[in-house]
């Protein structure tokens, strides 16, 4: 009995500390509830660096950014009042911006704000390579849109908060011109999930037979790398118009 009792008691014990490796990814709405909204902007709470949390903008200088395909900042993006903005004078549009570093899983955390019609868009997955001339044809995108000033009829897949020409959102808890929204994107490896301002707005799984069906039949079909990749750059999209980016933070996932 002694012996008995000693293997099983073994195996159990073996089977406690494999499962205790890897720490469980959490529910999206709790990564979101890690960032502290009232701190101040492009800083890290006692908490949020405890938890994981990185800085990724630091509201003064463009250090672990640079535009895609090429050395540095394009010249029509800049900082203004603590955030990324973009100077759409002179064919600023599609001077897109990313990180330095590639991520796989993650959370990333963003606030924007917008113009009257303004268009642009949070990136991932992004593959940089002379092969492509944007981010979007590699990358997933979280849709950030004035829809209210937007001047013609939006498609669903183009509302705010949105996975770009793919998933339109489940809820629209877009804040108006003028005011500082909060954007999450969790990549917990194929399970993506977005969240607007408290709220989940999309949930899709990639290479799932219902992505591959949208893939293959809309915007997409003409992009034959768009999703190819699990690692990539984030990306804020320049689209010509004006917005603000700010406190940008990101926690990597095991």
């Amino acid at each position: 009995m002694t012996n008995l009792f000693s293997k099983t008691t073994t195996g159990i014990l073996l089977v406690l500390l494999c499962s205790c490796g890897t720490e469980p990814i959490k529910d999206p709405l709790s990564l979101y509830n890690e960032i502290d909204k009232e701190a101040a902007p492009n800083t890290l709470t006692k908490k949020e660096k405890k938890t994981g949390w990185q800085l990724l903008f630091d509201g003064s200088t463009t250090n672990g950014w640079h535009g895609y395909n090429m050395t540095g900042i394009p010249d029509c993006w800049t900082i203004e009042d603590g955030a990324f903005t973009m100077n759409t004078v002179g064919g600023a549009e599609s001077q897109d911006i990313i990180t330095d570093k590639v991520y796989r899983s993650f959370a990333f955390y963003a606030e924007f704000k917008l113009t009257k019609g303004a268009n642009s868009g949070l990136i991932f997955q992004v593959a940089e390579d002379t092969l492509y001339h944007y981010p979007y044809e590699t990358g997933p995108e979280f849709q950030v849109i004035d829809m209210e000033g937007w001047p013609g009829q939006l498609e669903d897949w183009q509302i705010c908060g949105a996975n770009y020409a793919m998933h339109p959102p489940m809820v629209r808890p877009y804040r108006p011109v003028g005011e500082w929204n909060q954007a999450l994107i969790v990549v917990d490896g194929n399970d993506v999930t977005f969240i607007l301002n408290d709220q989940v707005t999309v949930r899709y799984t990639k290479n799932s037979e219902e992505w591959i069906n949208l893939r293959n039949s809309g915007k997409w079909a003409d992009y034959p790398d768009y999703g190819k990749y699990d690692e990539g750059h984030i990306s804020l999209q320049n689209h010509g118009t004006k917005v603000w980016y700010r406190n940008i933070k990101l926690k990597e996932l095991q």
